[in-house]
Protein backbone atom coordinates (compact mmCIF):
# COMPACT_ATOMS: atom_id res chain seq x y z
CA UNK A 1 0.00 0.00 0.00
CA UNK A 2 1.39 3.39 -1.03
CA UNK A 3 0.76 6.26 1.38
CA UNK A 4 1.65 9.74 0.13
CA UNK A 5 0.09 12.15 2.60
CA UNK A 6 2.22 15.21 1.87
CA UNK A 7 2.99 17.69 -0.89
CA UNK A 8 6.50 18.80 -1.83
CA UNK A 9 6.77 22.58 -1.41
CA UNK A 10 9.80 24.81 -0.86
CA UNK A 11 12.21 21.90 -0.52
CA UNK A 12 10.22 19.95 2.09
CA UNK A 13 7.39 17.46 2.40
CA UNK A 14 4.46 19.04 4.19
CA UNK A 15 0.82 18.30 4.89
CA UNK A 16 -1.67 20.11 2.63
CA UNK A 17 -3.02 23.40 3.93
CA UNK A 18 -6.37 22.38 2.48
CA UNK A 19 -7.60 19.49 0.40
CA UNK A 20 -8.48 15.83 0.80
CA UNK A 21 -7.17 12.29 0.36
CA UNK A 22 -7.65 10.30 -2.84
CA UNK A 23 -7.79 6.51 -2.79
CA UNK A 24 -6.30 4.91 -5.92
CA UNK A 25 -7.02 1.47 -7.33
CA UNK A 26 -5.15 -0.94 -9.60
CA UNK A 27 -6.62 -0.67 -13.14
CA UNK A 28 -6.02 -4.40 -13.63
CA UNK A 29 -7.76 -5.64 -10.50
CA UNK A 30 -9.76 -2.83 -8.95
CA UNK A 31 -7.94 -3.34 -5.65
CA UNK A 32 -6.82 -0.33 -3.62
CA UNK A 33 -3.11 0.42 -4.15
CA UNK A 34 -2.65 3.58 -2.09
CA UNK A 35 -3.74 7.00 -0.96
CA UNK A 36 -2.48 10.38 -2.05
CA UNK A 37 -2.97 13.81 -0.51
CA UNK A 38 -4.80 16.34 -2.67
CA UNK A 39 -3.94 20.00 -2.23
CA UNK A 40 -6.07 23.10 -2.63
CA UNK A 41 -5.76 26.73 -3.67
CA UNK A 42 -3.79 27.65 -0.54
CA UNK A 43 -1.22 25.00 -1.39
CA UNK A 44 -0.84 26.39 -4.91
CA UNK A 45 -0.31 29.85 -3.42
CA UNK A 46 2.40 28.48 -1.12
CA UNK A 47 4.11 26.60 -3.93
CA UNK A 48 4.05 29.58 -6.31
CA UNK A 49 5.37 31.88 -3.58
CA UNK A 50 8.25 29.45 -2.96
CA UNK A 51 8.96 29.24 -6.68
CA UNK A 52 8.94 33.03 -7.01
CA UNK A 53 11.44 33.38 -4.18
CA UNK A 54 13.69 30.72 -5.65
CA UNK A 55 13.47 32.23 -9.14
CA UNK A 56 15.39 35.33 -8.04
CA UNK A 57 18.61 33.35 -7.61
CA UNK A 58 18.00 30.25 -9.73
CA UNK A 59 17.29 32.28 -12.88
CA UNK A 60 20.76 33.80 -12.53
CA UNK A 61 22.60 30.47 -12.51
CA UNK A 62 24.92 29.72 -15.40
CA UNK A 63 24.35 27.00 -17.96
CA UNK A 64 27.29 25.15 -16.41
CA UNK A 65 25.69 25.25 -12.98
CA UNK A 66 22.42 23.93 -14.38
CA UNK A 67 24.29 21.17 -16.20
CA UNK A 68 25.79 20.06 -12.89
CA UNK A 69 22.33 20.03 -11.33
CA UNK A 70 20.79 18.02 -14.18
CA UNK A 71 23.67 15.55 -14.02
CA UNK A 72 22.88 14.92 -10.36
CA UNK A 73 19.20 14.51 -11.25
CA UNK A 74 20.15 11.98 -13.93
CA UNK A 75 22.13 9.92 -11.41
CA UNK A 76 19.14 9.85 -9.05
CA UNK A 77 16.76 9.10 -11.92
CA UNK A 78 18.79 6.05 -12.88
CA UNK A 79 18.92 4.95 -9.25
CA UNK A 80 15.11 5.07 -9.04
CA UNK A 81 14.39 3.65 -12.51
CA UNK A 82 12.85 0.41 -11.26
CA UNK A 83 10.78 2.28 -8.67
CA UNK A 84 9.42 4.45 -11.45
CA UNK A 85 8.58 1.43 -13.61
CA UNK A 86 6.72 -0.26 -10.74
CA UNK A 87 4.83 2.99 -10.08
CA UNK A 88 3.72 3.27 -13.71
CA UNK A 89 2.39 -0.28 -13.67
CA UNK A 90 0.57 0.31 -10.37
CA UNK A 91 -1.08 3.57 -11.38
CA UNK A 92 -1.57 3.20 -15.15
CA UNK A 93 -1.82 -0.56 -15.56
CA UNK A 94 0.84 -0.59 -18.27
CA UNK A 95 2.63 -3.92 -18.64
CA UNK A 96 5.82 -3.85 -16.59
CA UNK A 97 7.82 -4.59 -19.73
CA UNK A 98 6.39 -1.46 -21.32
CA UNK A 99 7.02 0.60 -18.21
CA UNK A 100 10.64 -0.51 -18.16
CA UNK A 101 11.15 -0.39 -21.90
CA UNK A 102 9.30 2.80 -22.84
CA UNK A 103 7.83 4.89 -20.02
CA UNK A 104 10.98 5.21 -17.90
CA UNK A 105 13.55 5.43 -20.74
CA UNK A 106 11.64 8.21 -22.50
CA UNK A 107 11.72 10.22 -19.30
CA UNK A 108 15.43 9.61 -18.92
CA UNK A 109 16.05 10.83 -22.47
CA UNK A 110 14.63 14.21 -21.50
CA UNK A 111 17.21 14.69 -18.74
CA UNK A 112 20.14 13.46 -20.82
CA UNK A 113 19.10 15.56 -23.81
CA UNK A 114 18.72 18.74 -21.75
CA UNK A 115 22.26 18.31 -20.47
CA UNK A 116 23.57 18.15 -24.02
CA UNK A 117 21.42 21.09 -25.13
CA UNK A 118 22.78 23.29 -22.37
CA UNK A 119 26.37 22.57 -23.44
CA UNK A 120 25.91 24.42 -26.74
CA UNK A 121 22.75 26.54 -26.45
CA UNK A 122 23.36 30.21 -27.35
CA UNK A 123 21.65 32.24 -24.62
CA UNK A 124 23.22 35.44 -25.99
CA UNK A 125 23.83 36.69 -29.50
CA UNK A 126 25.58 39.85 -30.66
CA UNK A 127 24.40 41.66 -33.79
CA UNK A 128 26.83 44.51 -33.99
CA UNK A 129 26.23 46.57 -30.86
CA UNK A 130 22.93 44.85 -30.17
CA UNK A 131 22.84 42.04 -27.65
CA UNK A 132 19.96 39.57 -27.87
CA UNK A 133 19.48 37.54 -24.72
CA UNK A 134 17.35 34.51 -23.91
CA UNK A 135 16.34 34.63 -20.26
CA UNK A 136 14.25 32.44 -17.99
CA UNK A 137 10.58 33.40 -18.31
CA UNK A 138 9.49 32.93 -14.69
CA UNK A 139 7.59 30.40 -12.62
CA UNK A 140 6.34 27.51 -14.78
CA UNK A 141 3.01 25.87 -13.97
CA UNK A 142 3.11 22.35 -15.41
CA UNK A 143 -0.08 20.33 -15.85
CA UNK A 144 0.48 16.79 -17.07
CA UNK A 145 -1.75 13.91 -18.31
CA UNK A 146 -2.17 10.42 -16.93
CA UNK A 147 -1.09 8.36 -19.95
CA UNK A 148 2.66 9.14 -19.73
CA UNK A 149 3.26 9.66 -16.00
CA UNK A 150 7.07 9.64 -16.25
CA UNK A 151 7.76 11.24 -19.64
CA UNK A 152 5.45 14.21 -19.31
CA UNK A 153 6.26 15.39 -15.76
CA UNK A 154 9.96 14.76 -16.32
CA UNK A 155 10.09 16.34 -19.78
CA UNK A 156 8.27 19.51 -18.82
CA UNK A 157 10.16 19.89 -15.54
CA UNK A 158 13.60 19.35 -17.04
CA UNK A 159 12.98 21.76 -19.92
CA UNK A 160 11.90 24.44 -17.46
CA UNK A 161 14.83 23.85 -15.10
CA UNK A 162 17.29 23.85 -17.99
CA UNK A 163 15.97 27.25 -19.04
CA UNK A 164 16.41 28.66 -15.53
CA UNK A 165 12.74 28.64 -14.57
CA UNK A 166 11.31 27.35 -11.31
CA UNK A 167 8.47 24.86 -11.32
CA UNK A 168 5.12 24.00 -9.77
CA UNK A 169 4.09 20.59 -11.08
CA UNK A 170 0.49 19.38 -11.02
CA UNK A 171 0.45 15.74 -12.19
CA UNK A 172 -2.66 13.90 -13.31
CA UNK A 173 -4.95 12.95 -10.44
CA UNK A 174 -5.08 9.31 -11.58
CA UNK A 175 -1.30 8.82 -11.86
CA UNK A 176 0.50 10.65 -9.03
CA UNK A 177 2.86 7.88 -7.89
CA UNK A 178 5.52 8.57 -10.53
CA UNK A 179 5.40 12.30 -9.80
CA UNK A 180 6.00 11.67 -6.09
CA UNK A 181 9.11 9.67 -7.00
CA UNK A 182 10.18 12.50 -9.32
CA UNK A 183 9.95 14.89 -6.35
CA UNK A 184 12.04 12.49 -4.29
CA UNK A 185 14.59 12.43 -7.11
CA UNK A 186 14.73 16.23 -7.14
CA UNK A 187 15.18 16.33 -3.39
CA UNK A 188 17.93 13.70 -3.39
CA UNK A 189 19.73 15.51 -6.22
CA UNK A 190 19.90 18.69 -4.16
CA UNK A 191 17.59 20.85 -6.22
CA UNK A 192 17.46 24.17 -4.28
CA UNK A 193 14.39 24.78 -2.14
CA UNK A 194 11.51 26.27 -4.12
CA UNK A 195 12.96 25.45 -7.53
CA UNK A 196 10.75 22.36 -7.86
CA UNK A 197 7.37 22.04 -6.16
CA UNK A 198 4.76 19.27 -6.41
CA UNK A 199 1.07 19.87 -5.72
CA UNK A 200 -1.21 16.89 -6.33
CA UNK A 201 -4.89 17.62 -6.68
CA UNK A 202 -7.94 17.91 -8.85
CA UNK A 203 -7.50 19.55 -12.22
CA UNK A 204 -10.38 21.96 -11.72
CA UNK A 205 -8.80 23.20 -8.48
CA UNK A 206 -5.03 22.99 -8.87
CA UNK A 207 -4.89 23.42 -12.64
CA UNK A 208 -7.34 26.30 -12.59
CA UNK A 209 -5.52 28.09 -9.78
CA UNK A 210 -2.14 27.66 -11.44
CA UNK A 211 -3.46 28.93 -14.76
CA UNK A 212 -4.95 32.07 -13.24
CA UNK A 213 -2.15 32.78 -10.76
CA UNK A 214 -0.41 36.13 -11.19
CA UNK A 215 2.86 34.61 -10.00
CA UNK A 216 2.98 32.06 -12.82
CA UNK A 217 4.66 33.18 -16.02
CA UNK A 218 3.96 30.18 -18.25
CA UNK A 219 1.55 27.26 -18.18
CA UNK A 220 2.44 24.09 -20.07
CA UNK A 221 -0.59 21.83 -20.40
CA UNK A 222 -1.11 18.39 -21.92
CA UNK A 223 -4.59 16.91 -21.92
CA UNK A 224 -8.01 17.29 -23.48
CA UNK A 225 -9.15 20.17 -25.67
CA UNK A 226 -11.99 20.94 -23.25
CA UNK A 227 -9.59 21.28 -20.32
CA UNK A 228 -7.19 23.32 -22.46
CA UNK A 229 -9.95 25.81 -23.16
CA UNK A 230 -10.48 26.24 -19.42
CA UNK A 231 -6.72 26.74 -18.93
CA UNK A 232 -6.60 29.36 -21.67
CA UNK A 233 -9.59 31.25 -20.27
CA UNK A 234 -8.12 31.22 -16.76
CA UNK A 235 -4.72 32.38 -18.06
CA UNK A 236 -6.06 35.14 -20.32
CA UNK A 237 -6.45 37.94 -17.72
CA UNK A 238 -2.75 37.74 -16.84
CA UNK A 239 -1.71 37.32 -20.50
CA UNK A 240 0.73 34.56 -19.53
CA UNK A 241 2.24 32.24 -22.07
CA UNK A 242 0.31 29.00 -22.55
CA UNK A 243 1.59 25.99 -24.46
CA UNK A 244 -0.57 22.94 -25.02
CA UNK A 245 -0.64 19.47 -26.51
CA UNK A 246 -4.18 18.23 -26.96
CA UNK A 247 -4.21 14.87 -28.64
CA UNK A 248 -5.05 13.73 -32.13
CA UNK A 249 -6.67 11.33 -34.53
CA UNK A 250 -3.54 10.26 -36.33
CA UNK A 251 -3.71 8.75 -39.82
CA UNK A 252 -1.57 5.87 -41.01
CA UNK A 253 -1.33 5.80 -44.81
CA UNK A 254 -0.36 2.52 -46.40
CA UNK A 255 0.81 3.36 -49.92
CA UNK A 256 0.00 0.75 -52.62
CA UNK A 257 3.44 -0.87 -52.32
CA UNK A 258 3.42 -0.99 -48.51
CA UNK A 259 5.04 -3.87 -46.67
CA UNK A 260 2.09 -5.15 -44.64
CA UNK A 261 4.34 -6.58 -41.95
CA UNK A 262 5.80 -3.14 -41.28
CA UNK A 263 2.33 -1.60 -41.37
CA UNK A 264 0.96 -4.07 -38.82
CA UNK A 265 3.98 -3.61 -36.57
CA UNK A 266 3.32 0.15 -36.59
CA UNK A 267 -0.26 -0.44 -35.50
CA UNK A 268 0.72 -2.88 -32.78
CA UNK A 269 3.53 -0.70 -31.41
CA UNK A 270 1.81 2.67 -31.44
CA UNK A 271 -1.82 1.70 -30.83
CA UNK A 272 -2.54 -1.73 -29.42
CA UNK A 273 0.43 -2.32 -27.13
CA UNK A 274 -0.38 0.91 -25.28
CA UNK A 275 -4.08 0.01 -25.05
CA UNK A 276 -4.73 2.93 -27.40
CA UNK A 277 -3.99 5.39 -24.58
CA UNK A 278 -1.60 7.41 -26.69
CA UNK A 279 -2.33 10.84 -28.13
CA UNK A 280 -0.40 10.00 -31.30
CA UNK A 281 -1.94 6.55 -31.79
CA UNK A 282 -2.46 5.63 -35.48
CA UNK A 283 -6.16 5.03 -34.98
CA UNK A 284 -7.14 5.76 -38.60
CA UNK A 285 -5.49 3.32 -41.02
CA UNK A 286 -5.85 4.23 -44.70
CA UNK A 287 -5.45 1.23 -47.02
CA UNK A 288 -5.67 0.91 -50.82
CA UNK A 289 -9.08 -0.58 -51.53
CA UNK A 290 -7.62 -3.48 -53.49
CA UNK A 291 -5.38 -4.46 -50.54
CA UNK A 292 -7.96 -4.11 -47.79
CA UNK A 293 -8.68 -7.82 -47.22
CA UNK A 294 -5.01 -8.71 -47.58
CA UNK A 295 -4.12 -6.16 -44.90
CA UNK A 296 -6.84 -7.41 -42.56
CA UNK A 297 -5.63 -10.98 -43.01
CA UNK A 298 -2.24 -9.95 -41.60
CA UNK A 299 -3.53 -7.50 -39.01
CA UNK A 300 -6.23 -9.55 -37.32
CA UNK A 301 -4.02 -12.50 -36.26
CA UNK A 302 -1.57 -10.04 -34.70
CA UNK A 303 -4.36 -8.29 -32.80
CA UNK A 304 -5.91 -11.53 -31.64
CA UNK A 305 -2.51 -12.79 -30.47
CA UNK A 306 -2.23 -9.96 -27.93
CA UNK A 307 -1.92 -11.33 -24.40
CA UNK A 308 -4.12 -9.37 -22.01
CA UNK A 309 -3.84 -9.86 -18.29
CA UNK A 310 -1.72 -9.16 -15.23
CA UNK A 311 0.55 -6.25 -16.25
CA UNK A 312 3.29 -7.65 -13.99
CA UNK A 313 3.41 -10.93 -15.89
CA UNK A 314 6.27 -11.23 -18.38
CA UNK A 315 4.06 -12.48 -21.21
CA UNK A 316 1.42 -9.72 -20.96
CA UNK A 317 1.47 -7.51 -24.06
CA UNK A 318 -1.55 -5.28 -23.44
CA UNK A 319 -2.81 -3.88 -20.17
CA UNK A 320 -6.14 -2.46 -19.01
CA UNK A 321 -7.56 1.00 -19.53
CA UNK A 322 -6.85 3.50 -16.79
CA UNK A 323 -10.30 3.62 -15.18
CA UNK A 324 -13.91 2.51 -15.28
CA UNK A 325 -14.81 5.88 -16.77
CA UNK A 326 -12.37 5.38 -19.64
CA UNK A 327 -13.62 1.83 -20.17
CA UNK A 328 -17.18 3.12 -20.47
CA UNK A 329 -16.03 5.77 -22.94
CA UNK A 330 -14.38 3.17 -25.15
CA UNK A 331 -17.51 0.98 -25.01
CA UNK A 332 -19.61 3.95 -26.11
CA UNK A 333 -17.39 4.51 -29.14
CA UNK A 334 -17.48 0.83 -30.10
CA UNK A 335 -21.27 0.94 -29.92
CA UNK A 336 -21.28 4.06 -32.13
CA UNK A 337 -19.11 2.27 -34.67
CA UNK A 338 -21.52 -0.66 -34.77
CA UNK A 339 -24.54 1.61 -35.03
CA UNK A 340 -22.93 3.58 -37.88
CA UNK A 341 -22.51 0.43 -39.94
CA UNK A 342 -18.77 -0.10 -39.69
CA UNK A 343 -17.73 -3.74 -40.15
CA UNK A 344 -16.51 -5.28 -36.89
CA UNK A 345 -13.52 -7.43 -37.85
CA UNK A 346 -12.36 -8.42 -34.38
CA UNK A 347 -12.98 -7.40 -30.79
CA UNK A 348 -16.14 -5.53 -29.87
CA UNK A 349 -18.10 -4.74 -26.75
CA UNK A 350 -17.48 -6.10 -23.28
CA UNK A 351 -14.49 -7.40 -21.36
CA UNK A 352 -12.26 -10.31 -22.34
CA UNK A 353 -13.22 -13.57 -20.69
CA UNK A 354 -11.60 -14.00 -17.28
CA UNK A 355 -10.65 -10.34 -16.93
CA UNK A 356 -13.89 -8.95 -15.57
CA UNK A 357 -12.34 -7.42 -12.43
CA UNK A 358 -10.14 -4.89 -14.22
CA UNK A 359 -10.75 -2.22 -16.83
CA UNK A 360 -9.81 -4.44 -19.77
CA UNK A 361 -11.21 -3.72 -23.22
CA UNK A 362 -11.20 -6.05 -26.19
CA UNK A 363 -8.74 -4.86 -28.88
CA UNK A 364 -11.07 -3.88 -31.70
CA UNK A 365 -10.72 -3.37 -35.45
CA UNK A 366 -13.40 -1.82 -37.64
CA UNK A 367 -13.25 -1.97 -41.44
CA UNK A 368 -15.40 -0.20 -44.06
CA UNK A 369 -15.14 2.95 -41.99
CA UNK A 370 -16.13 6.27 -43.53
CA UNK A 371 -14.08 9.26 -42.40
CA UNK A 372 -17.31 11.04 -41.42
CA UNK A 373 -18.11 8.42 -38.76
CA UNK A 374 -17.66 9.41 -35.13
CA UNK A 375 -15.09 6.65 -34.59
CA UNK A 376 -12.97 8.24 -37.33
CA UNK A 377 -13.43 11.83 -36.10
CA UNK A 378 -13.00 11.73 -32.34
CA UNK A 379 -10.11 10.60 -30.16
CA UNK A 380 -11.19 7.37 -28.48
CA UNK A 381 -8.09 6.76 -26.33
CA UNK A 382 -8.61 3.02 -26.40
CA UNK A 383 -7.57 -0.02 -28.47
CA UNK A 384 -9.92 0.72 -31.36
CA UNK A 385 -8.70 0.97 -34.97
CA UNK A 386 -10.69 2.35 -37.89
CA UNK A 387 -9.60 1.00 -41.28
CA UNK A 388 -10.55 3.24 -44.20
CA UNK A 389 -10.28 2.29 -47.88
CA UNK A 390 -8.99 4.74 -50.48
CA UNK A 391 -8.69 4.64 -54.28
CA UNK A 392 -5.90 7.13 -55.01
CA UNK A 393 -2.98 8.54 -53.06
CA UNK A 394 -4.44 12.02 -53.48
CA UNK A 395 -7.62 10.80 -51.82
CA UNK A 396 -5.62 9.25 -48.99
CA UNK A 397 -3.83 12.53 -48.30
CA UNK A 398 -7.14 14.38 -48.34
CA UNK A 399 -8.67 11.91 -45.87
CA UNK A 400 -5.59 12.10 -43.65
CA UNK A 401 -5.88 15.89 -43.46
CA UNK A 402 -9.67 15.85 -43.01
CA UNK A 403 -9.52 16.11 -39.23
CA UNK A 404 -9.52 18.92 -36.68
CA UNK A 405 -6.31 17.43 -35.26
CA UNK A 406 -2.75 17.39 -36.51
CA UNK A 407 -0.46 15.79 -33.95
CA UNK A 408 1.12 12.81 -35.69
CA UNK A 409 0.90 10.66 -38.80
CA UNK A 410 2.42 7.49 -40.20
CA UNK A 411 3.33 6.42 -43.73
CA UNK A 412 4.33 2.95 -44.90
CA UNK A 413 5.85 2.42 -48.36
CA UNK A 414 8.59 0.44 -50.08
CA UNK A 415 9.61 3.67 -51.81
CA UNK A 416 11.23 6.10 -49.31
CA UNK A 417 10.99 8.99 -51.76
CA UNK A 418 7.25 8.47 -52.31
CA UNK A 419 6.71 8.09 -48.56
CA UNK A 420 8.52 11.35 -47.81
CA UNK A 421 6.54 13.17 -50.50
CA UNK A 422 3.31 12.07 -48.80
CA UNK A 423 4.67 12.89 -45.34
CA UNK A 424 5.45 16.44 -46.44
CA UNK A 425 1.81 16.97 -47.41
CA UNK A 426 0.25 15.72 -44.18
CA UNK A 427 -0.59 18.54 -41.78
CA UNK A 428 0.81 17.01 -38.62
CA UNK A 429 3.63 17.88 -36.28
CA UNK A 430 5.40 14.52 -36.37
CA UNK A 431 5.39 11.90 -39.15
CA UNK A 432 6.96 8.45 -38.84
CA UNK A 433 7.87 6.60 -42.03
CA UNK A 434 8.11 2.80 -42.12
CA UNK A 435 7.94 2.40 -38.36
CA UNK A 436 11.11 4.45 -37.85
CA UNK A 437 12.50 4.70 -34.34
CA UNK A 438 10.95 7.62 -32.47
CA UNK A 439 13.27 10.52 -31.63
CA UNK A 440 12.28 11.67 -28.15
CA UNK A 441 14.57 14.70 -28.35
CA UNK A 442 12.93 16.11 -31.49
CA UNK A 443 10.23 18.84 -31.26
CA UNK A 444 6.90 17.37 -30.18
CA UNK A 445 3.58 19.13 -30.80
CA UNK A 446 0.85 19.49 -33.35
CA UNK A 447 -1.06 21.50 -35.91
CA UNK A 448 -4.62 22.79 -35.62
CA UNK A 449 -6.53 21.64 -32.53
CA UNK A 450 -3.67 19.43 -31.41
CA UNK A 451 -2.28 22.44 -29.57
CA UNK A 452 0.46 25.02 -29.83
CA UNK A 453 4.12 25.16 -28.86
CA UNK A 454 6.63 22.32 -28.79
CA UNK A 455 8.15 20.05 -26.17
CA UNK A 456 11.42 18.11 -25.83
CA UNK A 457 14.98 19.05 -26.73
CA UNK A 458 16.09 22.62 -27.50
CA UNK A 459 12.65 23.57 -28.84
CA UNK A 460 11.02 22.48 -25.61
CA UNK A 461 13.47 24.47 -23.52
CA UNK A 462 12.96 27.55 -25.69
CA UNK A 463 9.29 27.69 -24.68
CA UNK A 464 10.47 28.65 -21.16
CA UNK A 465 12.70 31.51 -22.37
CA UNK A 466 11.92 35.17 -22.94
CA UNK A 467 13.80 37.43 -25.38
CA UNK A 468 15.51 40.61 -24.24
CA UNK A 469 17.40 43.12 -26.40
CA UNK A 470 20.18 45.33 -24.95
CA UNK A 471 21.43 48.01 -27.30
CA UNK A 472 24.64 49.90 -26.60
CA UNK A 473 25.73 53.16 -28.17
Amino acid sequence: MREHNELYIDGAWRAPLQGAVLELTDPATGEVTGRVALGGEADVDAAVAAAERAFVSYSQTTAEERIELLERILVEFDRRAEDLAQAVTAELGAPLSLARGAHVPTGRVQVATAIEVLKTYAFTELRGETEIRKEALGVAGLITPWNFPVLQPTGKTISALAAGCTVVLKPAQLTPYSAVILAEIMDAAGVPAGVFNLVNGRGSVIGGTLSAHEGVGIVSFTGSAAAAEQVAVAAAPTVKRVTSELGGKSPHILLPDADLGIAVNTAMTWLMSMTGQLCSAPSRTLVPRERMEEFLSVLVPAVEALKLGDPRAEDTTMGPLISAEQWNTVQRYIRQGLDAGARLVTGGLGKPEGLEAGHFARPTVFADVDNTMTIAREEIFGPVMSVIAYDTVEEAIAIANDTPFGLAAYVTSADPTAARAVAERIRAGYVLINDAEFDWSAPWGGYKQSGNGREFGPDGMSEYLETKVIRSS
